[in-house]
């Protein structure tokens, strides 16, 4: 189990070996997008030409398999709202403006890719293989604190009858624990949430605070149900790497934005 690095002609992203349907987390590096959106920018609100960001999409697309023309995507708010995404959804993402605002999409309708975007935010992409169901879902810090990513388990128990433990999860690259300095509100916010069960994540020096995102959400998965070993996990940190990943700690407003993406394929291309 293992969330490696795979480079496609000069596009580079990251998928986990847990996840047995077409997905991937994307890195800076592949694009068309010129200056300090150079050159994998999949934000369409960061400033860049619409065309190149097309392109990106089309590039992503053929690299991991999805049609991004059929893809969902939502304007993210930092809460815990999860949308079951139908056919009326199809091309959500690549439409003129994105008229969904939530921060978790699942489904379990073949067809239609799910993103969720991050520039140092966590993203978990989820796979039911029993009941063929998927999530892509943005968690934050807010997102976090709000037990997003349970949030999602239990809304794909409710609509397609899913069972935790069978879901498998893989959480991608965000902002690792030693680059994630905080104030007090922070971590209080995930006390109040977790509470003992949050302090292994949770480092103070002096009046800052370190937060382990990662270790957060995984704590969420398992409070949802899921088996330890159905939990996959990304080393990378995005602000370390800001040659490789987008981050909002490196980069500030002078960047473009990551996605994350899976798709549930006709049962015949499942391995």
């Amino acid at each position: 189990m293992s969330v490696t690095l795979h480079t496609t002609d000069s596009l580079e992203y990251l998928s986990s070996s847990l996840l047995p349907v077409p997905h991937g987390f994307s890195t800076r590096k592949g694009g068309v997008s010129k200056g300090y959106l150079e050159s994998l920018n999949l934000g369409l609100n960061r400033g860049d030409e619409r065309e190149n960001v097309v392109q990106n999409y089309r590039l992503l697309g053929k690299a991991i398999g999805f049609d991004p023309f059929a893809a969902v995507g939502a304007n993210q708010v930092h809460g815990k709202t999860i949308l079951p995404v139908t056919a009326r959804h199809k091309g959500e993402l690549l439409g003129e403006r994105l008229g969904i605002e939530c921060d978790g999409l699942i489904t379990n309708e073949p067809g239609i890719p799910l993103v969720v975007f991050s520039a140092d935010c966590e993203t978990v992409l989820l796979y039911d293989p029993v009941c063929r169901a998927i999530g892509a879902v943005h968690s934050g810090w807010k997102g976090t604190a709000l037990g997003i990513v349970k949030t999602a388990v239990e809304a794909m128990v409710s609509a397609y009858g899913c069972k935790s433990k069978n879901i498998l999860a893989a959480l991608g690259p965000c902002i690792g624990q030693g680059c994630f300095e905080t104030d007090a509100n922070v971590p209080e916010a995930m006390s109040q949430a977790l509470g003992e069960l949050a302090e292994p994540a949770i480092r103070q020096a002096g009046a800052k605070y370190y937060v382990d995102l990662k270790a957060l959400n995984r704590t969420w998965l398992l409070e949802a149900g899921l088996e330890e070993d159905h939990i996959d996990i990304s080393q990378a940190c995005t602000a370390c790497q800001p040659d490789l990943f987008w981050s909002y700690r490196r980069h500030q407003d002078n960047r473009g934005s990551l996605a994350a993406v899976i798709v549930l394929p006709e049962r015949r291309a499942e391995s």
